[in-house]
C-alpha cells in the first residue's frame, strides 16, 4: 500500500510539471514571453479589435488577442499565476 502511494505521488508530480502553460487560454510554446510581448503592444497601441490582430508570430497575434478579449487580466502572468520573464 505505502509502495502505491510513493508512485501515484510521483504520477501526479510528474503530470503537473509537464504541463502546458497557457496565456489567455492559448497554449504557449517554451514560455509565454511571445503572448506577455502581443498582449503589451495591444495595450500600449489600444488594440480593441481582433482584426486588428495579424502578422508572422501567431503567439504576438495570440496575444493581442487576449487583451482584446481581456484588456484588464495584465500579462505579468500565465494563466495559473506564475510569472512570466520578459
Amino acid at each position: 500500500m505505502l509502495k502505491w502511494g510513493l508512485v501515484l505521488l510521483g504520477a501526479v508530480w510528474w503530470t503537473a510539471a509537464g504541463a502546458q502553460q497557457t496565456f489567455g487560454g492559448y497554449d504557449c510554446t517554451e514560455d509565454c514571453s511571445g503572448h506577455k510581448a502581443g498582449y503589451d503592444w495591444a495595450q500600449q497601441n489600444g488594440v480593441s479589435d481582433r482584426s486588428d490582430c495579424s502578422g508572422n508570430s501567431q503567439s504576438f497575434v495570440e496575444g493581442r488577442e487576449a487583451y482584446v478579449e481581456d484588456p484588464n487580466r495584465g500579462s505579468d502572468e500565465d494563466d495559473d499565476g506564475n510569472d512570466i520573464d520578459n
